[in-house]
């Protein structure tokens, strides 16, 4: 065997083991159904945070509020969900991947891979507080700083063997989470509702149906709505191709309702029925120990897949900012700790700046993306009709996602903190994705796709092209 075909032959099985984290998933590993993809995003889709944002949401705005917003997020996400994940299946790659031939190059996909898996890290913080703040309820003797640094250390080997592990987790993992689900509900029927009449004609005095409430609410499943839409492209990037109309739609969509829809509205219910807006306090009343153990298995699912993402990320946005590619595995532990440090730090304090400011980045990105598949791509056959991940065949910025993101992140964080209005303080994070759609498109016309693409790669397969 020649020194080249071994050279090649190791660089495939570091690929293999490190989930193809800074390159396309090969056609031949792309293997793996829909139902399998959409198993692992329900580790997301089943986290108490969507109890949680239920119920504050209907005690604060109204059950009907509540449910109108649910209804709008499943909608809107869905459809960003279900364009990302085909774009991704189509070319084996997830968002900061296609990020750097989808108008922003591959230092511009830099900016996007940063933050993006700061997002993630932030997340396990915030997820895995939840889950301390459970366990230390009914151990009170274990110090805090304890628990966060066990909870904190655990996701890390359940993430040592990437894809196929969080499957199996997922999947062996669903049914105990239904279980407790289900005796939830179940116990909640036998505790007297503290409100009187149907769930979902509660609301707070003062409050009506639309108007002001309405939008506080859609303001607050924008901050989570950006990440629950691009963050099925780290699996569906592994969907078998005949799978993938079908399969798209379904992992679009399917998460979203139940985070919004089920959860949510359980969120809703049970914030209603025993007036508590914390499902840290309801569960544990309804099931007791058992609480405690549901909160835990929600937990841990949530923070492997957002260990996950996050570790795929901070892979890009070293390799393409320093030719640093120590493999995915480092970027696991490094995820892990930097949320135990952000746990032990008291990042809680922060969660709603955090939330707005993500909230609008994160929809921006995949507005986009989106934009500059469908219309730039697609319609006016500008750039490529393909991803390239590759930096000897990209500049190192493109205006066209680039410029567009940051214009409407900021435009959209100055929206959100209040100085553009009432209107546009709720509705930030939508008014900057249509904002970032509309100067991707103007972008892509003035510089005529000049920057996509240095030269253009030889070996480039029809099937992988996305328009």
């Amino acid at each position: 065997m020649t020194s080249v075909s071994v050279e090649k032959q190791t660089t495939a099985q570091e690929a293999h083991t490190d989930d193809y984290s800074l390159d396309r998933v090969p056609r031949s590993e792309r293997n793996m159904g829909w139902l399998s993809i959409t198993n692992i995003t329900f580790g997301i889709a089943t986290a108490i945070f969507y109890f949680q944002m239920g119920s504050v949401m209907a005690l604060q705005f109204g059950a009907i509020n509540a449910l109108i917003s649910s209804a709008y997020a499943i909608i809107v996400a869905g459809v960003l969900g279900s364009f990302i994940a085909y774009f991704s299946a189509k070319s084996g790659m997830n968002v900061n991947l296609m990020s750097r031939g989808g108008g922003f190059g591959y230092i511009g996909a830099s900016l996007t891979s940063l933050i993006y898996a700061s997002n993630f890290i932030l997340y396990v913080a915030f997820e895995g507080l939840i889950l301390v703040a459970a366990v230390y309820t009914f151990f009170p003797s274990i110090p805090e700083w304890v628990l966060i640094i066990f909870f904190g250390t655990i996701v890390i080997p359940l993430n040592w063997f990437g894809i196929k592990q969080l499957d199996k987790l997922q999947k062996w993992s669903l049914p105990i989470f239904f279980i407790f689900l289900i005796a939830a509900i179940a116990f909640s029927f036998f505790t007297p509702s503290v409100y009187e009449g149907s769930f979902w004609t509660y609301m707070p005095e003062g409050v009506e149906v639309g108007g002001t409430a309405l939008l506080a609410c859609i303001g607050m499943h924008h901050g989570i709505m950006g990440l629950t839409a691009l963050l099925a492209s780290d699996y569906t990037r592994f969907l078998k191709p005949k799978d993938i109309k079908k399969g798209s739609i379904i992992i679009g969509f399917v998460p979203q309702f139940f985070c919004f829809g089920i959860m949510g509205g359980l969120g809703i219910w049970f914030g209603v029925r025993l007036a508590e807006a914390n499902p840290g306090v309801y569960i544990v009343t309804l099931l007791g120990l058992g609480g405690a153990l549901f909160t835990m298995l929600t937990q841990l699912r949530i923070n492997v897949t957002n260990i996950y993402s996050a570790s795929l990320s901070l892979s890009n946005f070293f390799e393409n900012m320093f030719r640093f590619t120590p493999g995915r595995r480092f970027w696991v532990v490094v995820s892990g700790i930097a949320a135990i440090m952000l746990m032990l730090g008291g990042i809680v304090d922060h969660l709603g700046a955090v939330m707005t400011f993500q909230g609008v980045f994160l929809l921006a990105w995949a507005a986009v993306l989106v934009a500059d598949a469908l219309i730039v791509k697609k319609v006016l056959k500008i750039g490529p009709l393909y991803y390239e991940a590759r930096q000897q065949y990209l500049y190192k910025w493109n205006p066209v996602g680039t410029v567009s993101l940051i214009v409407a992140s900021i435009l959209g964080t100055i929206a959100a903190l209040g100085f553009m209005g009432e209107f546009l303080a709720s509705t930030a994070a939508f008014f900057a994705a249509i904002l970032a759609a509309i100067l991707t498109v103007v972008l892509a016309i003035a510089t005529k796709g000049r920057y996509y693409m240095k030269k253009q790669p030889a070996d480039m397969p029809e099937e992988d092209f996305i328009a």
